[in-house]
């Protein structure tokens, strides 16, 4: 089902160079980068990266070039790729689960009932213990995208002739509940760092209220057999809010990081608030508009393969 179709029908008439597929394939590159970086300047505020620190740092830009030499490689041998590509979703999936352990044990006290040892007042100023979970969030993204629908909608997907799933929904489902998912991450972990300042300037509630809101609609959207096109216009609202949440959040932090004479201070960026972190929110929103787009494979070969029709207006 093309929801964008459904909410803009003037979009039919546009051709876009890459399958929906091939747009979540190459977000999750560009995420794998920017999450190494990310992690990076997170870990500068400690003085020394430990050695275990490292992974994250040195795994995600690894990942995203493997990443898009797969991209390459599919060019002439797609099974292939889908393989070196799942591969490394597993990987990250596995970095992730490590890092929201290790950031739980460092929150902790070493000692006690688990109840005094981990409380919401440790968790609050200890390592974000959500923010590995982004790892997990962009493997299944990226494993979503490798492993094709065939039929679209169908919930069927296939990695080659022979490895076959059958999902209990449609792939565009699952990636609402993702894309509501990731939206529920950045919530919590804002949270939790605003937490921090005692919630004194109103402002920080706009990220918890606009992610909430945002994870509630993605979640119910999944669950709606055939959206209208009120249910889409409620949708595509919540993403734009998600952007410009995104936006104004990196704004603010920036103008909260340089001194009072607008002098700008590396120190300051490093130890004070996140730069990168409210642009979660516009990233999560990427996702959930390229869920938006055509199932269906990109070109009329394709699609002839495939045994889908042309578009009305295409035809």
């Amino acid at each position: 089902m093309y929801h964008l179709g459904t909410l803009v029908p003037g979009v039919r008439r546009w051709t876009l160079p890459l399958s929906r597929d091939d747009f979540i394939l190459l977000l999750v590159a560009v995420n794998q980068i920017f999450l190494g970086i990310d992690i990076y300047l997170a870990h500068l505020a400690d003085q020394k990266i430990q050695p275990g620190e490292w992974i994250p740092i040195i795994f995600g830009p690894t990942a995203g070039a493997l990443l898009l030499a797969a991209g390459v490689l599919a060019l002439w041998r797609r099974r292939a790729a889908a393989i070196l590509a799942t591969t490394v979703y597993v990987a990250s999936a596995v970095v992730g689960l490590l890092g929201i352990y290790f950031h739980l044990i460092r929150a902790a006290l070493p000692t006690g009932p688990i109840t005094y040892r981990l409380t919401t007042r440790l968790l609050v100023w200890g390592p974000p213990f959500l923010g590995p979970l982004m790892f997990v969030i962009i493997a299944l993204f990226g494993i979503s995208a490798v492993w094709r629908e065939d039929p679209p909608d169908s919930g069927r997907l296939g990695l080659g002739n022979r490895l076959r799933v059958r999902l209990p929904l449609r792939k565009t489902d699952v990636l609402f509940l993702l894309v509501g998912a990731a939206a529920m991450v950045a919530t919590v972990s804002a949270v939790f760092d605003h937490a921090r300042t005692g919630w004194e300037n109103a402002n920080l509630w706009i990220p918890t209220l606009v992610g909430a809101f945002t994870a509630v609609v993605c979640f119910a959207l999944a669950a709606i057999r055939t959206p209208r096109w009120g249910d889409l216009v409620v949708y595509a609202v919540a993403m734009a809010a998600m952007v410009v949440t995104g936006l104004l959040g990196a704004w603010f932090h920036f103008q909260a990081n340089i001194t009072a004479r607008g002098t700008i201070i590396a120190e300051r960026f490093i130890r004070g608030a996140p730069i990168m972190a409210p642009l979660l929110y516009a990233n999560v929103a990427l996702f959930g508009i390229v869920a938006l787009l055509d199932p269906r494979p990109r070109t009329r070969e394709e699609r002839a393969a495939a045994g889908e029709p042309e578009p009305a207006l295409q035809r």
